[in-house]
């Protein structure tokens, strides 16, 4: 676990740290800025614009966010970054600009996020806005064809899978991810401990994140049973 060890050397401010959306918005610049301000590691969440251009934003739809109709995979990113997010001055960022924004200051790790038909080129798209950066960086999803092209494409960046679930169906498809050179896991706090996690951490010597923690009970759990927290909510 050594050489990722800065994957767990902090807490990661969940999508920024944000202010659960009061006035600064998850996925802005602002909550990146904070959590930078604060030594937060950063989770983001990342979809392919129609453009083919990687943008930050957590929702298939534009509705929660934005306000606004539709769905990402129906704008390019132009369109994207002029929207403004929950009605503050904020706007919607490419994985780009938040790669210039926190220059390596702190570490990122970033969760693709697919949309089954709308999603070809993503992993490509991301690997090459990182080609270039010199700071920490993971990539992560739920969705196991994301993994899957991550596990072949990535070269050196770490590659997670994001789960939940505790049934054995669950356990069953989790398992099966661990054939394509994951690096790390992120397991939702909700489902610890389980089978799977304890595999990964005992056996494999691969560290486990948890999301998304937003109390004290929560936070006591990830320390039991993973090595670092995904939080929102509080200030650990």
């Amino acid at each position: 676990m050594g050489e990722l060890s800065w994957l767990t050397s902090r807490p990661i401010a969940h999508r920024g740290l944000h202010d659960m959306n009061k006035t600064r918005w998850e996925n802005t610049r602002a909550a990146f800025r904070a959590a930078v301000e604060r030594n937060y590691t950063i989770e983001c969440d990342v979809h392919l614009a129609s453009d083919g251009v990687p943008v930050v934003f957590h929702d298939e739809e534009l509705a929660r966010l934005t306000g606004g109709d539709g769905r990402i995979w129906q704008r390019t990113s132009a369109e994207m970054g002029a929207l403004r997010v929950g009605g503050t001055a904020e706007q919607v960022p490419t994985l780009s600009q938040l790669l210039e924004l926190v220059s390596g200051a702190v570490p990122l790790i970033i969760e693709l996020k697919g949309v089954a038909g709308h999603d070809t080129g993503l992993v490509d798209a991301v690997l090459g806005s990182l080609s270039s950066y010199k700071g920490h960086a993971a990539l992560m999803s739920f969705d196991h064809w994301i993994v899957r092209d991550l596990g072949r494409k990535s070269g050196n960046l770490p590659v997670g899978l994001t789960a939940t679930g505790s049934s054995p169906s669950d356990m069953e498809a989790h398992f099966s991810m661990l054939a394509n050179g994951l690096s790390f896991v992120s397991y939702d706090v909700s489902n610890l401990p389980n089978a799977f996690v304890s595999f990964v951490r005992e056996r494999l010597s691969l560290p486990v994140i948890t999301w998304t923690v937003r109390n004290a009970e929560d936070a006591q759990k990830t320390l039991r049973y993973a090595d670092q927290m995904t939080f929102e909510g509080f200030d650990p």
